[in-house]
């Protein structure tokens, strides 16, 4: 299946990350490579591009995507949360900007065999990296009532996830769930019928629960963020897409701390914490035109925040 993604909030991203044209920049979540190519067509032979993803058909579709631009590419199999690691292997110590465009690709939704969509029948897996690692179907068969109830309700923010909770662990006494059919049908049980009627698919929020566990995309994606502001130039720009209310919070509150001088209790008479802010935040989240969520609805929930490195290089 050929890797199709569009990239939400793509032109607002390169219009605020791009500065030095012969810069380097890293983008933390290639994907088929849509908004590296955007990047890549406004620098010059000198600048460079490093993208990670942890998929290795992003990574084969992004090379190709991207062969025919002038500037260098390093395009690497690597989970973000290796972005200080893979810089310091390149012996790069500072880099003009960063963007992540967190979340699911359009072409791992449409592909039934990856499992992260409950619209198509597939195996219950939802690795963004397939070569190792627990998957959905492990997770759904394997943990107890009372952490399948925890992940739906933090990481879903699912209503039902009690219920849903109750429910797998009911079906898989008889069989194990081996599908996203199997895991919908579960759900489609659980939740009353006049709950059913409005609102999103039943599933969508228990399947971005168990994805998110699945990736443990939550658990590094604050300290992702740390680590590529600490290697921005003065100046540099971080740029970060988000799609769930989960993920924003955790983006907005480390920009946040990052951005403030000061972190003791309100009634300290003197300050202690010696905490300096490094960030500048620049105005409030950018969302998605009329337009482009025309083209693509998948944007209507995107934010992009970015924000600007203030101080020395590294710490």
């Amino acid at each position: 299946m050929k890797f199709n993604h569009v990239s939400v909030l793509r032109n607002e991203t390169i219009s605020h990350l791009l500065g030095d044209r012969d810069g380097i920049y890293v983008d933390c979540t290639l994907g088929g490579g849509g908004h590296s190519l955007a990047l890549a067509k406004e620098l010059t032979a000198q600048g460079t591009i490093i993208g990670l993803d942890q998929d290795a058909d992003a990574i084969a579709a992004a090379s190709k995507k991207l062969s025919e631009t002038v500037c260098h590419r390093i395009l690497l199999q690597r989970n973000f949360s290796h972005l200080g690691t893979v810089l310091d292997e390149l012996g790069i110590q500072a880099v003009d900007g960063v963007m992540f465009d967190l979340g699911v690709s359009s072409y791992q939704l449409d592909t039934a065999e990856r499992g992260f969509s409950y619209m198509q029948d597939g195996p219950l897996d939802m690795r963004m990296d397939r070569s190792h690692g627990k998957s959905a179907y492990d997770i759904v068969n394997t943990y107890s009532q009372h952490d399948l109830y925890q992940i739906i309700k933090d990481y879903g923010e699912e209503r039902w996830a009690k219920r849903i909770a109750q429910f797998i662990v009911s079906a898989r006494q008889e069989k194990p769930l081996e599908t996203t059919f199997d895991l919908v049908s579960v759900i489609k049980k659980a939740i009353p019928a006049g709950a059913r009627k409005d609102g999103p698919h039943p599933a969508k929020r228990t399947f971005q629960a168990i994805r998110i566990e699945v990736n443990d995309e939550l658990g590094i994606l604050r300290e992702a963020l740390e680590q590529a502001v600490k290697y921005l130039k003065p100046g540099g720009k971080i740029c970060v897409i988000t799609f769930h209310s989960l993920e924003d919070r955790i983006t907005k509150r480390t920009f946040k701390h990052m951005a403030t001088d000061c972190i003791c209790p309100p009634d300290m008479p003197v300050c202690t914490c010696h905490h300096h802010a490094i960030l500048k935040i620049e105005g409030h989240p950018i969302e998605a035109a009329q337009e482009e969520l025309e083209m693509n609805p998948r944007a209507r929930s995107a934010k992009l925040r970015v924000a600007i490195r203030k101080a020395a290089v590294r710490e």
